[in-house]
């Protein structure tokens, strides 16, 4: 029976521990997500239910978990909406040599490595309800994805989008974006065959009927509401209304077709016009309520899922161990060595390949996804949830291990002297508290500079 008192004490208890241990997580200088992705595995039966199962069992009482889920599924549905909506098109159309080729290798190693290391997995962690097929195809993919949104958040953060290093990995991102979720959206279709009352056939059809609607019906609509919001430099609640109305269309289209619906709020955000003024005055709308309210649900409903008792003994400690390696190799030695061959230095190289192995809500999103249609069992699940959160949380020293902010600074500021931004000045030397720093080509600010558009969420709260 739905108890509306148990799901306002489940919100605030989750709200108030996300928001206390990502704090806790800035002050160590990572990410804010990280600090909620840790928080709700600390809510859940990992450490809440094992100090205390009285509390943990009175807090979330299983009858009341499907509440829960559906208030972090609408979050996700809004966030799968606000990652297309943040991808712009023309990162995947200048692309560099050295982004193609890095962008093509940092998909394909790591999907390689992964099928090998589903042959292991296979009889170990899966049993015959799993078509071997399935599992090799997500294992893969689950090994392949990259977190776009937090690294377009690091990327700006620390000073780096406008440098080669930053635009490769950028345009490699994006890439790497759509090409994992059309994988994912491949391997979801061939699982929920069976259990979907259309025929294949009929599925794919249905596929094609809606791709072609939305390109060529919805997107000249949206393109009307941008001229609209130019004439006005406003979006109205009409016009975020009819906005999320779509997004929800496109959402329930792609459930109902035998795909998740994160595919169709993803695509609607994709193909809307991308004017930054426009996307910003979107996504100021949407974010503070997705990102601080609905999303800290997702990461409790994950950490409930999650379960470290179930990595009893040595054996199941040594497959966590070596999927996160493999995550590693994969990602991080994939892309580093694609791009040093296409002559970056091991610097830019080996900041690259650390950012790309940057998983973060996205790879939890995915896994959650496999773990609905029945491909990954609750160990492997729990694996895969501590690769995301290892290969998430060694992005932020190791990079600044790689490449210090203080050689960042020395390089920009260099660069700007021979630009004949800085005159007369010792190009060695970094710019100080007060002195001009050059954030852009072309544009000097006084003092600590913070970019017009830093991502999906407000400073300080880097949450993909």
């Amino acid at each position: 029976m739905f108890q509306l008192t148990t799901l306002l004490v489940q919100i605030g208890v989750i709200l108030v521990i996300a928001r206390i241990v990502g704090l806790i997580f800035r002050k160590i200088h990572q990410p804010q997500v990280m600090g909620e992705m840790v928080a709700g595995i600390l809510l859940g039966p990992s450490l809440l239910g094992w100090l205390a199962p009285g509390v943990s069992a009175a807090l979330f009482p299983p009858e009341s978990l499907g509440f829960l889920n559906a208030l972090s599924q609408i979050g996700l549905v809004v966030f799968m909406f606000l990652v297309g909506l943040e991808l712009n098109p023309r990162n995947l159309r200048e692309r560099t040599h050295a982004a193609v080729v890095t962008s093509h290798a940092s998909i394909l190693a790591p999907y390689f490595l992964g099928t090998l290391l589903a042959l292991f997995l296979y009889p170990r962690l899966s049993d015959a309800s799993v078509p071997f097929a399935h599992f090799a195809l997500f294992i893969g993919i689950a090994m392949s994805i990259t977190a776009f949104p937090v690294l377009a958040r690091i990327l700006t953060e620390r000073n780096l989008l406008r440098t080669h290093v930053g635009a490769v990995t950028i345009t490699c991102a994006a890439v790497d974006d759509v090409t994992a979720w059309c994988i994912l959206a491949g391997v979801v279709l061939l699982v929920r065959a069976s259990a979907v009352a259309l025929p294949f056939w009929a599925t794919l059809l249905g596929l094609a009927v809606y791709l072609i609607v939305m390109l060529f019906g919805v997107r000249p609509v949206l393109r009307k509401l941008e001229g609209r919001f130019q004439g006005r430099n406003v979006i109205t609640q009409d016009g975020l209304a009819l906005i999320l109305l779509l997004a929800l269309a496109s959402a329930w289209v792609t459930e109902r077709l035998g795909l998740h619906a994160f595919f169709g709020a993803f695509l609607m955000g994709a193909i809307m016009p991308k004017d930054q003024e426009f996307v910003q005055a979107i996504s100021e709308k949407l974010e503070y309520v997705t990102v601080i309210l609905l999303l800290p649900l997702f990461f409790a409903f994950t950490g409930l899922r999650t379960s470290i008792g179930l990595l009893s003994g040595g054996d199941m400690w040594l497959y966590a161990g070596l999927i996160i390696l493999v995550a590693i190799a994969g990602k991080f030695g994939g892309s580093t060595i694609a791009s040093r061959l296409t002559g970056l230095p091991w610097r830019e190289a080996g900041t690259l390949g650390i950012l790309m192995n940057t998983r973060g809500l996205v790879e939890l999103v995915a896994l959650n996804i496999g773990y609905d249609i029945g491909v990954i069992s609750p160990a492997l699940f729990t694996m895969l949830v501590l690769m995301a959160l290892v290969t998430t949380f060694m992005t932020s020293p190791f990079l600044e291990w790689i490449y210090p902010a203080r050689l960042r600074q020395e390089e920009q500021y260099a660069e700007a002297a021979r630009a004949g931004h800085i005159s007369d000045a010792p190009i060695s030397r970094p710019a100080q508290p007060g002195e001009l720093e050059v954030v852009k080509e072309g544009e000097l600010v006084t003092g600590t500079t913070r970019a017009s558009r830093p991502g999906l969420i407000p400073s300080g709260d880097s949450v993909k």
